[in-house]
């Protein structure tokens, strides 16, 4: 079974870079098809509002191409136009999708599994320079991490990862007799992150992923690992697992002003 991994498409951002009679949905599908993928890893930030995203689900469906495994990033819980004030009921929304990979691990086959999960950021890959209310703030001098004013779980961050870390553990117990493909929106790995010490990373790290994912590693057969969110587009190979971060970006960031050519160099794949 042949995998395609992508992340962070932001179609609302990146729409300014499509051709007259483009969409974002058309290119991906032309893209799988052409090149024969049985499923799409997708880690979350397909847009910045959540109705938009679960749109691109429903049209990515409707072309019958590749399978979509799927975990919300954390601007797919934005709701700037919708003014939802409830990220749990967005996240249900989510979870309730038969893309979700939450509590409902793909089985691939005899030997393999996908368990995947948004993630949340625990503050750990940040410099211990900052206090834990400081980054609770989300605002650092003249910038600021724009969840602070879309994201409303009603509780702490570091709450919101505890729940997400042990949803992940029972789903990995659930698939206890196989080796994991893990996919997550945050980053798990140091290696992810904008090295420290950093004049601005030493705080914004702290919103990039969560250093007690790392120990999933030692504690279940991980094989492969799948993560967004940062914009990179790396892969590592370490200690016998692999470790993609295929994210699309945001257009400024592109080689080229072509989404094809874009999409082309991002996604990465496997086989299993």
């Amino acid at each position: 079974m042949k995998f395609g991994v992508l992340s962070d498409i932001h179609i609302d951002i990146n729409e300014r870079k499509l051709a007259p009679g483009q969409s974002y949905d058309s290119l991906l599908a032309e893209y799988l098809y052409h090149n024969e993928i049985d499923v799409l890893l997708l880690a979350g930030d397909i847009s910045s509002d959540y109705r938009e995203s679960l749109a691109f689900l429903d049209k990515m469906k409707n072309h019958r191409v590749s399978k979509i495994l799927f975990v919300p990033g954390n601007h797919d819980y934005w709701s700037i136009r919708n003014k939802e004030t409830d990220t749990n009921k967005i996240n249900l929304l989510f979870n309730e999708r038969e893309e979700s990979l939450v509590a409902n691990p793909f089985i691939v086959n005899d030997t393999y599994a996908v368990v995947g999960n948004p993630g949340w950021y625990d503050y750990g890959f940040a410099s211990n320079k900052y206090t834990e209310e400081e980054f609770e703030a989300k605002k650092l001098r003249v910038g600021g991490w724009n969840d602070r004013l879309y994201v409303h779980w009603g509780k702490s961050d570091r709450d919101v990862s505890r729940e997400m870390l042990a949803q992940i553990e029972k789903d990995m117990e659930k698939v206890a007799d196989k080796r994991v493909v893990l996919m997550t929106h945050v980053v798990t790995h140091p290696q992810f992150i904008v090295p420290l010490p950093h004049r601005v990373y030493d705080y914004y790290n702290a919103f990039l992923g969560s250093r007690s994912y790392m120990t999933l590693y030692d504690k279940y057969p991980i094989t492969k690992s799948v993560m967004g969110h940062v914009h990179f587009r790396k892969t590592l190979v370490e200690d016998a697992i692999t470790y993609y971060c295929a994210c699309l970006g945001n257009g400024r960031h592109w080689y080229t002003d072509d989404p094809v050519s874009e999409l082309a160099y991002t996604i990465e794949t496997f086989t299993l």
